[in-house]
């Protein structure tokens, strides 16, 4: 197995559990809250996603599928075009929200910008630096399993949110 095909299969498995999280809730499930401060289902799969886009359109020198095709204006978000939600207020979190129909077709787009990156990618790009703000350097391979690990972990908080909001 290639590396980048190890990379693609993870990936694709964040997007089973966003799917898994998210069908067959209303825009109200999605956007429930456990207390004031709590990340919402909808907030949690947009911010997966958000980041995804974004660090992975920078290390693939591609323009983020959420200005290219769109999705910045179909969520409507009263955020800035570059936000991917880190260090929002409770206030804006509570802004977020959306359709199971929405997050999973951004999903669906992330994912496959995502796969089309990963498919050009050859195991000697993977010791690229591609973030020196960092000590160590940051390179792609940590990138890409940064994404993945944040990706899953913030999927697995909505499956929560989701098993919390069912149960009640």
């Amino acid at each position: 197995m290639l590396p980048r095909d190890l990379l693609a299969d993870a990936f694709g498995r964040v997007q089973e559990e966003v799917r898994a999280a998210v069908e067959g809730l209303t825009e109200e499930q999605l956007a429930r809250r456990l207390d004031a401060d709590a990340n919402s289902i909808a907030w949690l799969v947009w911010h997966l996603l958000r980041v995804q886009d974004d660090h992975v359109a920078e290390v693939a020198g591609r323009e983020q599928v959420w200005t290219a095709d769109g999705w910045a204006a179909r969520f409507a978000l009263p955020f800035e075009d570059s936000a991917t939600g880190y260090g929002h207020s409770p206030e804006q979190v509570g802004q977020v929200g959306a359709t199971a129909e929405l997050l999973t077709g951004y999903c669906a787009a992330v994912t496959a910008q995502t796969q089309d990156y990963l498919a050009t990618l050859e195991a000697d790009e993977l010791d690229r630096v591609v973030d020196e703000r960092w000590d160590p350097p940051v390179t792609l391979a940590v990138r890409l399993v940064s994404v993945i690990s944040d990706d899953l972990q913030h999927a697995g908080q909505a499956a929560f949110v989701r098993g919390v909001i069912e149960r009640g």
